[in-house]
């Protein structure tokens, strides 16, 4: 099941170092903006949503690098979109292939991840795998690594 194309506004809002170290307000009301956009085109097809979701999460360290969060008012507006958008890719009516793709990006951002603003992906990385065989697989993977921390 491959996902449609479909031209994100937001994107551009969220490439690397989009935002400098003094405008967590606008960050904050970039996320509220992608969000309403996600949910507007997840209303029409659920995969070409779920895909612009799992874009955003990607997007969101690599734009907020540079940012001070000391405030908590960024980390609030992550945290809050992360709860809006993760309900989308785990409802999502993904084929194996194209969620497994979205599970390798996420983990790869989460990997890169600076500050733990993805944490929450994590958290509910059981309920994006979709199902307990995925969610098996990626346990297996994962033990090895656990186990020599």
């Amino acid at each position: 099941m491959a996902v449609s194309k479909h031209k994100w506004t937001f994107l551009s809002r969220f490439r690397a170092g989009a935002y400098s170290w003094k405008v967590s307000r606008l960050a904050c009301q970039r996320f509220r903006e992608a969000v309403t956009e996600i949910k507007k085109v997840t209303k029409k097809d659920l995969l070409i949503g779920a895909e612009g979701a799992v874009r955003l999460m990607e997007k969101i360290w690599p734009a907020l690098e540079h940012v001070d969060s000391s405030s908590g008012a960024l980390g609030s507006a992550v945290n809050k979109t992360l709860d809006d958008l993760i309900p989308i890719v785990v409802n999502a009516p993904a084929d194996e292939k194209t969620r497994n793709n979205w599970l390798d990006r996420l983990w790869q951002a989460m990997e890169d991840d600076g500050v733990d603003y993805l944490s929450s992906v994590g958290d509910r990385w059981g309920e994006l795998c979709g199902s307990p065989e995925v969610a098996g697989r990626w346990a297996e993977e994962l033990a090895p690594m656990l186990r020599s921390c």
